[in-house]
C-alpha cells in the first residue's frame, strides 16, 4: 500500500473473516461483494482471522493451506491492495498482546453471557478451551488496535462489537483515552441467500448435504446442477409471493447477481416453467463466479508472490498496531525501551 493511501484518513472499518473453508455463494452476495463497494467509501483494513481458527481443533497443513487461500480470495474478488489493507491476522504480534491487556479487564460474567460460546461449547463438548471462552476479547483487541470508526457486523457478531465497545470504555476510563469507540455499521443490505434443499434455512457450508449450497470455488456444472436440483414447489410459476420459500430464494439470487429486479424476472419467465428458470440461475451464478475462479487459481499458483503479499501487508499492519499497543502498554504502566 502506497504512503499516501496509509496517511490518508478517512473514517476506517475493519472486517474480518476465518479460513474455516471456502465461503459460499450466500457468504460472497451477502458480505465479501459489499466489502470491495466498501472500500471506496472509508479506509478499510480486511484480516484473515487465522488465530481465531484454532479455537477448535485444526489440521496444521490443511489450515496453512486455508490461510492461502482465504488471503488469495479476498484479492480476487476485488479487494486492492493500493486502496485497502489485507493482511493475515496472525501476523501481527500486537493482537495477541493487546488481546491479553484487555483480557485483564474483562469480568468472568462478560464472557460467560456470549451466545456464540454456548453454542460451539454445545458443538465441541470434548474441546471447551479457554480459547473458546476468551475469543471475543482477542476479537475486541483486534477491533481496538486499529482504531476504526466502524465494524461492519451481522446480527451474530452483534454482541461481540459491543464487548469491543464496553471495553474501551472501561479502559478509557479507567486508563485515560486511548481507544476510538467504534460504532457497528450496518451495510446495504446483501441478498438473503437460503439453502436450495431446506429454502427456510440459511444456505451454510457446513451443511451435510452437498446440493443444498454453492461453494465460490463450484465449477459451472456443479452449480447448473445444484440449482436444478434446487427445491421449489408444484405451482410451475415464476412468481415472488409468500408460501413459496424454494422460488422466492431463487429469484432473489437472480437479482443479485443480474441486477434485475423482482418485477422484471416475474416478466422475464412468464409461462416459462422453472426448468428455463433453474438454468437461468445457475448460468448467471456461475458467470458471476467465474472471474473470480480465475484469478483465485492465478493467485494460488505463486505462494512465493502471495507470501511477499502478506508480509508487506503484516508489516503496514503492524506500523498502524503497534501506535495502539504503545499507548496501550504506557497507559497501563509498561515501559516501551
Amino acid at each position: 500500500m502506497s504512503e499516501t493511501v496509509m496517511n490518508e484518513r478517512k473514517k476506517r472499518a475493519l472486517s474480518m473473516i476465518q479460513p474455516s473453508g471456502i465461503p459460499t455463494l450466500g457468504n460472497y452476495l451477502g458480505a465479501l461483494r459489499n466489502w470491495v463497494d466498501l472500500q471506496d467509501e472509508l479506509d478499510c483494513f480486511f484480516a484473515v482471522a487465522d488465530l481465531h481458527a484454532i479455537t477448535v481443533r485444526q489440521e496444521p497443513a490443511k489450515l496453512r493451506q486455508q490461510i492461502y487461500q482465504t488471503f488469495a480470495l479476498l484479492l480476487a474478488i476485488g479487494l486492492d491492495p493500493e486502496k485497502s489493507l489485507v493482511f493475515v491476522q496472525s501476523q501481527v504480534p500486537a493482537h495477541t498482546e493487546l488481546a491479553w491487556l484487555l483480557a485483564c479487564n474483562t469480568q468472568f460474567g462478560e464472557l460467560s453471557r456470549m451466545t456464540q460460546f454456548k453454542d460451539k461449547s454445545a458443538k465441541h463438548a470434548d474441546n471447551i478451551n479457554l480459547g473458546l471462552f476468551a475469543y471475543p476479547t482477542l476479537m475486541a483487541a483486534d477491533i481496538l488496535l486499529y482504531q476504526p470508526e466502524y465494524v461492519p457486523v451481522g446480527a451474530d457478531q452483534k454482541q461481540h462489537c459491543e464487548l469491543a465497545r464496553d471495553l474501551a470504555t472501561r479502559f478509557n476510563n479507567t486508563y485515560g483515552n486511548t481507544f476510538v469507540m467504534p460504532d457497528p455499521y450496518i451495510m446495504k443490505t446483501g441478498a438473503r441467500v437460503r439453502s436450495l434443499q431446506e429454502p427456510t434455512k440459511k444456505m451454510s457450508k457446513s451443511d451435510e448435504n452437498q446440493n443444498s449450497f454453492i461453494s465460490m470455488l463450484d465449477d459451472k456444472d456443479t452449480v447448473i446442477r445444484k440449482f436444478k436440483r434446487a427445491v421449489t414447489d408444484s405451482e410451475a410459476c415464476v412468481r415472488y409471493a409468500e408460501g413459496k420459500d424454494g422460488i422466492n430464494n431463487l429469484m432473489e439470487i437472480y437479482s443479485a447477481v443480474t441486477g434485475k429486479s423482482l418485477a422484471d424476472i416475474e416478466q422475464e419467465f412468464s409461462g416459462r416453467g422453472y426448468g428455463d428458470f433453474k438454468l437461468a440461475v445457475g448460468e448467471s451464478v456461475a458467470e458471476t463466479l467465474a472471474p473470480i475462479q480465475a484469478k483465485l487459481t492465478e493467485l494460488m499458483g505463486d505462494k512465493a508472490q502471495l507470501e511477499a503479499m502478506m508480509k508487506e501487508s503484516a508489516g503496514h499492519a503492524q506500523y498502524v498496531a503497534a501506535r495502539t499497543l504503545s499507548k496501550a502498554r504506557k497507559r497501563l504502566g509498561y515501559l516501551n525501551l
